[in-house]
């Protein structure tokens, strides 16, 4: 899977000590929301939405717990087809882990949570990726800048 994220230039959201408004603002900043986003459920307004909910009600205000797709989806009232695309929104910024979760009277069942259980250790990972990203960006447009320079010279 390839790592995503939006990047913008922001303010730090530390003024705001409200959890649910902290994390709409900052979902929509990374672009795990999109801007404008519209649910196209039950939801009156952002943080009842599904990628909302998923995010703070399950993995922020317990992440240490892993939740299988079944769990999140029968919590948010919507489908597991809903449950993975948000999933793999997360996955691919690479801020969730899969873990096993116990099943009662049963094998465990594949589930997520947020890596190591802790957001600020889970976001070592997506700078990790940011940094590599620029990085090739970085030689890329060195590279253009090598081919422009060599094709200048032999004209």
């Amino acid at each position: 899977m390839s790592f995503e994220i939006v990047v913008v230039s922001n303010t730090p959201l530390t003024p705001l000590k409200d959890l649910d408004e902290v994390a709409a603002l900052f979902l929509s900043q990374i672009g795990y929301i999109p801007k404008g986003y519209d649910p196209k459920t039950k939801a009156r307004n952002l943080n009842e939405s599904v990628p909302h909910s998923l995010f703070v009600n399950c993995f922020l205000r317990r992440m240490d717990k892993g939740w299988t797709v079944e769990q999140l989806a029968a919590k948010l009232h919507t489908t597991k087809p809903t449950i993975y695309r948000h999933i793999n929104k997360l996955k691919s910024l690479d801020l969730l882990d899969e873990v096993d979760v116990p099943q009662k009277g049963g094998e465990p069942k594949k589930g997520y949570r947020i890596r190591y259980g802790n957001i600020a250790k889970a976001w070592n990972f997506v700078e990790s990726n940011v940094e590599i990203a620029m990085e090739n960006y970085r030689k890329t447009v060195e590279h253009l800048q090598n081919l422009s320079e060599n094709e200048e010279a032999g004209k």
